[in-house]
């Protein structure tokens, strides 16, 4: 395979937003391209709302050091796919072996997404939820077209031969598992997550902080509060298609100073059902609370509670609902 002037058309068949950037079908750098998987990087540049794509220029036109384009696509602050290049190009180096992927030239096996956040100590930025649901239908996307399943998507810190660390703060592991979830959806085929900070879908009191204190967060930050024995808990907002029983994940960052019981609550149709769980461990991954027998409509769903015995700060961060 010499290029793939379908990525746009595939992208967006996929529902994921795209924007072509130049003769993209004719951008790339000499060699071989005979694409196998994806592999996953983040860019070390802050992004923002106002400043959603600062690696954009450098991604296409390259650096000093190394010529472009950097990438097949940038994902930007708010999820949408800058396509760059249809061709080889310079962002994965010599590879080593990871899962299927053999040892050898990467550029040579590998389409990449430069996930646009900064990813490192210094920024201790995470990637958003929209660059996460994005970039996870648009693997799922591409390695349907290849063929291939999704143990061919990879993280540049599994395959480079020099130490890399992106993308950070994403279990890839759990990034696999979303894109398998995603190529061969369960019954239904609906899923959708909410993050608290997805417009219109989280709702909180003033008495909820928000922080981007722990790197095993989901997205840009996630909300905290005290126990309290009172009704305030954070909301989210899900347009549940039909009646019938669906899969619920929380997802919250992990520490010792967080709540061990802190209380999910889920509006099912036969009533209010609580599930409690320790956020002081087994952070940074989506945690089933269950299965739910869910009605139709566009309404709080979960939420996650403030009123427990427990101690520590009441996290609330992500949640998804799934089909099943």
């Amino acid at each position: 395979m010499a290029n793939i002037p379908w990525l746009a058309d595939v992208l967006r068949s996929a529902g994921v937003q795209v924007v072509e950037h130049g003769d993209w079908r004719n951008r790339m750098r000499p060699g071989s391209f005979s694409p196998i998987g994806v592999l996953w990087h983040h860019t070390a540049a802050f992004s923002s709302a106002s400043n959603p794509h600062p690696a954009l220029n450098v991604c296409i036109n390259g650096r000093s050091d190394l010529a472009g384009p950097l990438c097949q696509a940038l994902v930007d602050y708010h999820g949408v796919f800058h396509v760059i290049s249809a061709g080889r190009c310079n962002h994965a180096g010599s590879a080593r072996a990871s899962g299927p992927i053999p040892a050898g030239d990467g550029n040579t096996m590998l389409i990449g997404w430069e996930i646009d956040y900064g990813g490192d100590q210094a920024t201790d930025q995470a990637m958003t939820a929209a660059q996460y649901n994005a970039s996870i239908a648009a693997t799922a996307a591409v390695l349907k077209q290849l063929g291939r399943d999704s143990s061919y998507a990879r993280g540049h810190r599994e395959t480079s031969t020099t130490g890399k660390i992106d993308p950070s703060f994403i279990d890839l592991n759990v990034m696999r598992a979303d894109v398998a979830r995603a190529m061969n959806p369960p019954t239904g085929g609906w899923t959708s997550t909410v993050d608290n900070t997805t417009a219109g879908r989280f709702s909180a009191s003033t008495n909820w902080g928000t922080s981007a204190f722990s790197g095993q967060r989901f997205g840009e930050n996630y909300r905290f509060a005290n126990p309290v024995a009172a009704s305030d808990a954070a909301w989210y907002k899900f347009a549940i298609p039909e009646t019938g029983n669906y899969r619920v994940e929380a997802w919250w960052p992990a520490d010792p100073g967080y709540n061990n019981a802190a209380p999910y609550v889920v509006v099912t149709s036969g009533g209010n059902q609580t599930v409690t769980v320790d956020q002081r461990v087994t952070g940074g991954q989506w945690r089933v609370l269950g299965t739910f027998n869910l009605t139709a409509g566009d309404a709080n769903k979960v939420g996650v509670s403030r009123w427990t015995n427990g101690t520590g700060y009441v996290i609330a961060d992500a949640i998804r609902v799934t089909r099943v």
